[in-house]
């Protein structure tokens, strides 16, 4: 078992939305205007010098086949956006137990 923590422009939830309806993930939960900064990324902080905000997606995976096939989508969905600011990034952890 698997958990992901999928993190992504304000921007561009509606398009990670749709992601998790093509690889048949109908399962989520989300933190919306999330600030932060990533590895050799601008901040996204919601101010007027660093503008936006960044949401969370946290999903819990059984099977690592739904999984495998979101990563798969992330990279192809990043590959078309153009600032390396404004892609997606995807946590992949072990989970031990789901209660």
């Amino acid at each position: 078992m698997k958990i992901a923590f999928l993190v992504c422009n304000e921007v561009y939830a509606p398009r990670i939305k749709e992601l998790f309806l093509k690889t048949e993930i109908d399962y989520y939960s989300c933190w919306e205007q999330v600030k932060g900064r990533g590895h050799g990324t601008q901040p996204h902080l919601g101010t007027r010098s660093f503008p936006g905000m960044n949401v969370v997606f946290m999903i819990a995976f059984e099977k690592e086949d739904p999984l495998t096939g979101l990563i798969q989508e992330i990279k192809h969905t990043n590959e078309e956006i153009q600032r390396p600011d404004d892609r997606s990034r995807i946590f992949k952890i072990p989970l031990e137990k789901i209660i």
